[in-house]
């Protein structure tokens, strides 16, 4: 796990890791927080009870890569609501994943609306922080073909 992504300054990927909706258990947060900031990603870490156009402002004003969500109860719901105001705030590049209780039947609504990974309680850390990276690339990989598309 000593690999780390970093742009062409060699500065380390960006995650922010946060709560949406009323949801207030944040030990999984807090976990994968550590995960991702022991593999070498700068974390910016939210409380519980984040609105979306406050994710949505805050994820723009840090150039985050990735997003990662965390919940418990019945938040997954409203994330597809999170996907579309990132792509209105021209922040599309940015990839996002989930872990927490997700009821196998509403996994594909969250893939269909863009979610790069869903993980489910007994996950491994190695898992999370794969997912983390793989994203985190594939999110600086959109917007260096935006800059170049807009040289």
């Amino acid at each position: 796990m000593s690999q780390t992504i970093s742009d062409m300054n060699g500065a380390p990927a960006r995650a922010l890791i946060t709560k949406i909706g009323f949801d207030g258990h944040d030990r999984g947060s807090r976990i994968v927080a550590a995960y991702l900031r022991d593999a070498g990603m700068e974390v910016i870490y939210t409380p519980p009870w984040q609105e979306i156009d406050a994710v949505v402002q805050l994820a723009l004003q840090e150039d985050v890569d990735l997003i990662g969500i965390s919940s418990l109860a019945t938040d997954h719901l409203i994330v597809p609501e999170l996907m579309s105001k990132l792509s209105d705030a021209g922040l599309a590049d940015i990839e996002v994943f989930i872990g927490g209780i997700i009821p196998d039947q509403e996994r594909p609504m969250l893939l269909d609306a863009g979610l790069g990974g869903i993980f489910g309680p007994g996950s491994s850390r190695d898992e999370i922080v794969e997912c983390a990276r793989r994203l985190a690339a594939v999110s600086r990989e959109k917007k260096l073909q935006a800059m170049e598309v807009a040289s």
